[in-house]
Parts: structure tokens; C-alpha cells; sequence
């Protein structure tokens, strides 16, 4: 494990709009689950060597002065840049014991994740939720395991990671699914909208927040065309992607607006937010006189 230098951890947000994260976190830097469309291994963020996870060095002090020094608490989200529940992390315990210090500090979480691993964690993150906001966001874009096993290879399958859901909501945590991204031309049809919609539902999770498509950049780009001609032979994907999008940052599915609909109308049926500012709204229920008591 290499060990990078770091002056400070937990800093503050430019969008707090996001799952109400008024605060940023990442101990690791890199990520092993080797997603062919991962936006972090964009030439605009300067990871190097991104399939190698990385700690940052004396990250737990770190973590406990940022704390210590914020003259207001909030929300402190984790997982946008790499994964808090990289396998390192089963022998490290470096994300379980910066939750600890959040909660000794009266700070939420927000946690984003494709890892089943966020279960070990539920007693940490109930304490948490006693006083402030615990959100699980497990990433699902979709059911089918086998494809999975292509476009996210060294995560866990869906499977597991919707059981996970079923325990932290069986926990009385707030949990749901982050459907991002779907694919074009791979996982933007009806029928994998309404499955992912409709196993998060059985898994009592709360909500379902999408994206109808995903990002592509310098770097980014030219890992993700490669995997596709990899993973997906004779198909022409890669050439269906770059006739339709160029070098466009933004690649929503052709068939996003349809899709919307199908979208919006399970999630209605089976009574799931969507819409940022009801998740956020919804996570804080509760929680609004404990946060103002700390001020």
C-alpha cells in the first residue's frame, strides 16, 4: 500500500444541494473495481495509476483536527472520488474509524459506495443517526449480474449489494440506490429501469436518484471505447459512441426522455423519492432540532 501526503481531509463542499453534504471526504485515493466508465479516471482530476488505491497518510489525525476545526457541523459525504469500501479497507478500518470520529464530533454521513462491505458499519453509522443524518447510497446501474461482471468487474455483484440494502434498511437507516450511470446502448431499456426500481423497492430502500446516460472526458474517453471493444466484441460500440456523442462531455441516452417516464411512473407505483430535494428533505426528518441544539 503506497501512502500519500495530505494536509487536509474533510473540506467543504461546492454544491451542498447534493444529498444536503456540506462536507467532503476521501481517505483513499485510486479504486479497484475497475469501472469502465468511471468519470474519476478523467486527465482533469491528475490520478495517476488510478487502478492502484492509495491512503493518505496519518489520515484519522487528519480527519479528527478538520473536525475539530469546522465552526459548524454538517453533513460530510464520502465515496465521490473513490470508494470508502475498497477491499484495503476490510484489514484498514480507515473509513469505519472516521465515521467513529464523526460521530464523536456530531457530524453526519453520506456515504456512496458499491461495496456490501457499508453493512459492517451499521453499528457506527446508527449512532450516527441518532443525532444527525445517515445516508447509504449503494450505486446499482444494473440488475444482471453477468453484465455487471463487464462494466464493474472488480465490485461486488448487484446481488450483493442490493442484500446490503435489505440489511441497512432492515437497520432503520436511510439507504437507497444511486441508478448512475446508465449506460447507452447497454443498460438504457425499459426493462433495467424497472428492475433496478423494483428490487430497490423489495429492499425497503427510500429512494432512487438517477442518471439517463454518463459523462465522458479526456482520459475517461479513451479507457472506457477500449474496454468496450474488450468486453463487448463485434458489437461497434464504441463507434456507436463516438458517432452519436464526439467528444461531448454530456452522453444522455437516446432514449433518456421515454425512459424518464418509465422512470418516474415505477417509482410513483412503489412509492420511492427521486427528486433531490425530497431525498434530502426526507434524510433530515427528525434530525432538524438536534442540529439546530449544536448551534
Amino acid at each position: 500500500m503506497e501512502y500519500i501526503p495530505a494536509k487536509s481531509i474533510v473540506n467543504r463542499t461546492k454544491d451542498p444541494s447534493w444529498f444536503g453534504t456540506e462536507y467532503n471526504m476521501n481517505i483513499y485515493r485510486g479504486c479497484c473495481h475497475g469501472c469502465i466508465y468511471c468519470d474519476s479516471r478523467s486527465d482533469c482530476y491528475h490520478t495517476d495509476g488510478f487502478d492502484q488505491v492509495k491512503v493518505k497518510a496519518d489520515a484519522l489525525r487528519i480527519i479528527r483536527d478538520d473536525l475539530a476545526s469546522k465552526a459548524k457541523t454538517g453533513v460530510v459525504g464520502t465515496g465521490s472520488m473513490s470508494d470508502p469500501y475498497n477491499p484495503f479497507e476490510q484489514e484498514f478500518l480507515l473509513t469505519r474509524r472516521a465515521l467513529t470520529l464523526l460521530e464523536a464530533y456530531g457530524f453526519g454521513a453520506a456515504i456512496a459506495t458499491k461495496s456490501d462491505l457499508i453493512t459492517r458499519d451499521i453499528d457506527v453509522l446508527s449512532s450516527i443517526n441518532r443525532t444527525m443524518p445517515a445516508i447509504c447510497k449503494i450505486t446499482v446501474t444494473t440488475c444482471d449480474d453477468a453484465l455487471a461482471a463487464k462494466v464493474e468487474p472488480g465490485a461486488p455483484s448487484p446481488s450483493r449489494r442490493l442484500a446490503a440494502v435489505e440489511r441497512l434498511s432492515a437497520a432503520g437507516l436511510f439507504t437507497g440506490i444511486l441508478m448512475m450511470p446508465i449506460l447507452p446502448f447497454l443498460e438504457d431499456h425499459p426493462e433495467n429501469i424497472r428492475a433496478i426500481v423494483n428490487r430497490a423497492a423489495d429492499a425497503g430502500a427510500r429512494f432512487v436518484y438517477p442518471a439517463l446516460g454518463m459523462t465522458c472526458r479526456a482520459g475517461q474517453r479513451e479507457y472506457f471505447y477500449r474496454k468496450l471493444e474488450a468486453y463487448f466484441p463485434g458489437q461497434g460500440l464504441a463507434e456507436r459512441y463516438q458517432r452519436r456523442y464526439g467528444p461531448r462531455y454530456e452522453c444522455a441516452s437516446p432514449k433518456a426522455r421515454a425512459l424518464w417516464e418509465v422512470f418516474q411512473e415505477t417509482c410513483n407505483r412503489r412509492g420511492l423519492l427521486y427528486s433531490m430535494g425530497r431525498i434530502v428533505t426526507a434524510s433530515r426528518r427528525g434530525h432538524e432540532a438536534d442540529q439546530l441544539s449544536l448551534f
